[in-house]
């Protein structure tokens, strides 16, 4: 179903991509949006368990489109790295395809919006406050892997 890797010798483990979705902050969320045209946003976002977790409005274009086509692809790449005596920048890139399910379980939503919260904001009492302000007016959404890809990329 999903294309092999093109220059496999680019290709990175599953233990690396692993640890850029661990690492990373934001990635780009892709879906398909109306008419035709794809839709790619930035999102903050967790890996927890082999999956990932994001949080958004509970209306909009995004959540249309979901509803439409929960069919997606996430992009995350490193800050990368110069070889010595280069000036081109190596990146790690992850890309994800998969189903994103809508989060209807009032609890569930709650543990995952926490500890998605845990990974950005400073301190425990501004993540309970900004739960307490936020929480019933958020969304959360679980992606589920079908195929995930890491590549190493040269940009000369």
């Amino acid at each position: 179903m999903f294309r092999p890797m093109r220059r496999i010798k680019q290709q990175q483990s599953d233990e690396v991509c692993i640890s850029i979705l661990k690492e990373q902050p934001r990635g780009v969320l892709a879906v398909h949006g109306e008419d035709g045209y794809p839709y790619a946003f930035p999102m903050d976002y967790i890996y927890k368990d082999g999956k990932i977790y994001f949080h958004c409005a509970r209306e909009g274009h995004k959540i249309d489109a979901l509803k439409a086509d929960n069919r997606v692809s996430f992009c995350v790449y490193n800050e990368g790295f110069h070889r010595e005596g280069e000036w081109a920048l190596n990146i790690t890139s992850v890309v994800i395809f998969g189903r994103i399910r809508f989060i209807t379980d009032v609890h569930e939503a709650f543990t995952v919006c926490r500890e998605l919260g845990e990974k950005y904001i400073p301190t425990r009492e501004e993540l309970d406050g900004e739960l307490e302000r936020s929480f019933k007016h958020v969304q959360m959404l679980e992606l589920t892997i079908d195929h995930m890809t890491g590549k190493l990329v040269n940009e000369s």
